[in-house]
């Protein structure tokens, strides 16, 4: 650290800062949907980085098929790619739901085992499919570069548009959870689900939208992840303990809390992966998250609810 000037000292930390923002926007993209299934309904989905896995092989599909038959519209072939990520991710997080998890509510270990073994499940259907190899797709030229906010200081584009990406599906979401009618009855339930059935609400139907919700976003943030990093059958299960670990340290019912706890986390991983390696960078955040938790078990941010 000491080698290096000030100026070049401070490009470093700019560099990093948005190498951070890169993993933030993962980190939220993944958390967002996980929070959702973890807050509301206890069900620990050991199974969620395969569907942000699921949603990264339908963009790849669906790049070749744009490169294929489509040539002329590659350049919005992610737009289309990610609502196909979305519908497919959410379709099947609702037969999940359907088939498996609603057999398995309130037992929180039933449900960790039976998705760890889902998850199983979906890397080999992926394998066998796909190979063991990692796919990329082909970026548009509009995505290609950087752009250079200082002499030493470059940004990529495409890590700009999944910020910007990540921005609009958690402004969609916090609106669709605070805005809409559906909304209203999630926060009923996750409130006090006992008294919203007794006051009409269908508890088990939106339970069953609340996970394909929580897994379509997990399928959009797989079509973000090829944006900047190539795709394999088992690239999921690299984010789910840091996901698991953003929505517990955010609060596992606050959408707020889960953004906090993602760029705090995301952060500080970055900035340490400079200047040690990377797998003690993340030894030494998971052993500052840990220490605060013990201070703080509930999270940073709690929701007050009655029981």
């Amino acid at each position: 650290m000491f080698d290096y000037s000030f100026a070049e000292l401070s490009s470093i930390l700019v560099m990093q800062g948005f190498a951070g923002l890169i993993l933030f926007s993962v980190f939220v993209l993944m958390a967002l949907g996980l929070a959702i299934i973890f807050g509301q309904m206890g069900v620990i989905n050991m199974a969620h980085g395969e569907f942000m896995i699921l949603g990264a092989y339908v963009t790849y599909l669906t790049s070749h098929l744009f490169l294929e038959f489509l040539p002329f519209a590659y350049p919005a072939y992610f737009f289309v790619a990610m609502v196909f990520a979305f519908v497919v991710a959410g379709a099947l997080g609702l037969l999940v739901e359907w088939a498996m998890i609603r057999h398995l509510y309130a037992r929180p270990l039933d449900t960790l085992l039976a998705t760890w073994g889902l998850s199983l499940i979906l890397q080999q259907i992926f394998r066998s499919t796909f190979g063991a190899r990692e796919v990329g797709v082909e970026l548009p030229d509009w995505m290609m570069g950087s752009l250079a906010l200082s002499d030493t200081i470059e940004v990529q584009i495409n890590g700009l548009f999944v910020m910007g990406l990540t921005v609009a599906i958690t402004v969609a979401v916090l609106t669709l959870l605070f805005k809409s009618r559906w909304g209203l009855q999630v926060r009923a339930v996750t409130t006090n689900r006992t008294m919203s059935g007794a006051v009409g609400i269908d508890t088990r139907r939106v339970d069953r939208m609340t996970f394909g919700l929580g897994c379509g976003v997990a399928g959009v943030a797989g079509a973000a992840f090829t944006m900047i990093g190539s795709t394999g059958p088992t690239s999921g299960q690299l984010y789910i303990v840091d996901t698991f670990l953003v929505v517990v340290f955010g609060g596992a019912q606050s959408l707020i809390g889960t953004v906090a706890s993602a760029f705090t986390i995301s952060q500080s991983q970055s900035a340490l992966e400079f200047f040690i390696s990377g797998s003690m960078a993340k030894v030494l955040t998971l052993l500052i998250v840990i220490g605060l938790l013990m201070l703080r078990p509930q999270g940073l941010f709690v929701l007050k609810v009655r029981r």
